[in-house]
């Protein structure tokens, strides 16, 4: 099991986690949503070592999880200038064995000898993917993977996170659409004020979208009547 218990995380007087507990089954693969600002990418950059609580625990199999154990895609990719794409996946060290970096491009079929910053942002995204599952680690966050991304990439990266929990990783996913979610994840847990709000398994995801939305609908269409 991945465990989060009692997380607390504040930004000076603003707090953002406010002792979050959640229990994540390996080898399934985790949706994460939430409204802006409601604190996923802090979440994130906590299980990966980013940002240190002020307080609670976050543990693998009864252990603190490792930034080794673990590959993050963040939302936000930084590049240096004037490598190439090759360069840049050179970065990642890969474990004995793994594919190499060609057989790896045969799947995102990226101009690997020319300079990134030629690059489209949806070939950006690409290479991002690829330098985090090269690394094969056995968790995998994945935050916003599905931005810039064309329908036919979009379909290759949710092809590729059922390959992962087929191997057995543990896939950790945000997105803001949740229909890039509920075709592949097993469970998703929507964060709110600073908590897990409630966490739904398929079974219940014909209803996710309106149990999210239920409040958030009822204030704005009071707002929206009021002035249209």
């Amino acid at each position: 099991m991945l465990v989060i218990e009692n997380l607390h995380i504040s930004y000076g007087s603003n707090q953002v986690l406010d002792a979050l507990t959640l229990t994540l089954p390996l080898h399934q693969v985790h949706g994460l949503v939430g409204m802006n600002g409601a604190g996923k990418t802090t979440l994130l950059n906590a299980m990966a070592g980013f940002i240190r609580p002020d307080s609670g625990k976050i543990l693998m199999n009864g252990v603190p999880l490792k930034r080794s154990e673990l590959a993050f895609l963040v939302t936000e990719n930084f590049f240096y200038s004037q490598i190439t794409g090759r360069e840049y996946l050179g970065l990642f060290k890969a474990p004995p064995g793994v594919p190499g970096i060609d057989e790896w491009n045969r799947i995102f079929r990226l101009p690997l000898d020319q300079l990134i910053d030629g690059y489209s942002s949806g070939m950006k995204r690409k290479l991002a993917l690829a330098g985090v599952l090269r690394q094969e680690k056995a968790v995998v966050i994945l935050d916003e993977p599905f931005n810039g991304l064309d329908l036919e990439s979009s379909r290759l990266l949710s092809i590729i996170i059922s390959r992962l929990k087929e191997r057995g990783t543990t896939v950790i996913i945000t997105s803001h659409i949740l229909g890039s979610l509920t075709g592949i994840c097993d469970c998703i847990h929507l964060l709110r004020d600073g908590k897990i709000h409630f966490t739904k398994d398929k079974e219940h995801f014909p209803s996710l979208e309106q149990d999210i939305f239920r409040d958030v609908d009822s204030g704005y269409s009071d707002l929206v009547n009021s002035i249209m």
